[in-house]
């Protein structure tokens, strides 16, 4: 089951962002090759009457693609011009490859007003709910009801941003100040280490009080916070791996993300949905990134196009694209490996 969920969870991720790219070349009238969920060799595919493309399933749920005539440097003279990517309009062809990522975002305001109306609006906040008289908080000084407005002097507003900062200290030693009875002070907490699964982790020692509404209003309202805490997160990630706050070992690929849905599973369906919203946040924002490969890459050639009144070479473009998705391959390959060693230890660890 495990294994069936974690194609479905994929396979849902990856058919809504294709399926964006798909309806826009389709309402532009490009030309449409393939629609492919997942990469490698093919596994099943079909035609429909009256319709040129190509729909396949193929054998690793990692990814997908949506193969346009115009992409590529030569020609199809067998497609007739006005059919080919680069004939269209500049609006045209900026929506066609960033509506992948549009429908990933609004996929996932869906998902999470869903989680809403099902399981309540949970509006996380850093005031402090409890604090565990064992670990380090308790004697730091850290009280119930104590109101976190920063940590290590930058401010935090909601509990996601409040955790991200925490797993990017990595263990050491932080100041959180506090308002107490509408006085500021400053708390200094060295966090416990201890191994978990093989892993190490740190506790800290609190917990944060979680506010749950219900009905409509507030689903709506819990959609778009949480969607703009994850987008928030996204960028703390991607900015903490730049300047080394985080490690690549911080990282999941397929390998993490197949034990993340089977922990999730085994939380219940409503678990599954908010992941699919998760990596819908995720793929969207890596995708709008701006470095070849992405869509985010294609799309800043597209400005430079507009800026400079004139297209950039296609073979240039493609062999950037190219290196691009090389080493994305590698990456991929480093993150994988990461997976393995994590999920190893672990095994080792229950074992033992």
């Amino acid at each position: 089951m495990s294994i069936i969920y974690f194609i479905l969870v994929l396979g849902i991720t990856v058919f809504v962002h294709e399926l964006g790219h798909f309806l826009c070349a389709k309402k532009s009238k490009i030309y449409v090759y393939e629609f492919s969920i997942g990469m490698g060799p093919r596994l099943f595919k079909f035609k429909r009457k009256n319709d040129e493309t190509v729909y396949s399933i193929r054998a690793f749920p990692i990814g997908g693609f949506v193969q346009m005539a115009g992409e590529e440097a030569e020609e199809d003279k067998s497609i007739p011009k006005e059919m080919r990517l680069q004939s269209k309009t500049w609006f045209q062809k900026a929506l066609t490859i960033s509506a992948g990522v549009l429908f990933n975002f609004i996929f996932a305001i869906i998902l999470l007003f869903v989680v809403g109306l099902i399981n309540g609006s949970n509006f996380g906040t850093t005031t402090v709910n409890s604090v565990d008289n064992t670990l380090p908080a308790y004697s730091a000084g850290l009280k119930d009801n104590d109101k976190i407005l920063k940590i290590n002097g930058k401010r935090v507003r909601t509990a996601d941003i409040l955790i991200l900062e925490l797993q990017a200290n990595n263990g050491k030693k932080i100041t959180l100040t506090v308002d107490r009875n509408n006085t500021e002070q400053d708390i200094n907490i060295t966090p416990k280490k201890i191994k978990v699964d093989g892993t190490d982790t740190y506790q800290y020692g609190f917990s944060l009080v979680t506010k749950q509404e219900k009905g409509v209003i507030s689903a709506l309202k819990y959609a778009f916070y949480k969607f703009g805490c994850l987008m928030m997160q996204m960028v703390l990630i991607i900015k903490y791996l730049f300047i080394g706050k985080l490690k690549l070992t911080s990282l999941s690929g397929p390998v993490g993300i197949f034990n993340i849905v089977s922990e999730s599973a085994k939380a219940g369906f409503i678990n599954l949905i908010y992941l699919i919203a998760y990596l819908c946040v995720n793929i969207g924002f890596i995708n709008i990134i701006p470095l070849p490969a992405f869509d985010g890459g294609r799309l800043l050639f597209l400005i430079i196009e507009k800026i400079t009144g004139k297209p950039v070479n296609q073979k240039v473009e493609n062999i950037i694209h190219s290196i691009g998705f090389i080493l994305l391959m590698v990456l991929m390959v480093l993150i994988t490996y990461n997976d393995i060693i994590r999920l190893i230890k672990r095994w080792f660890c229950v074992k033992n």
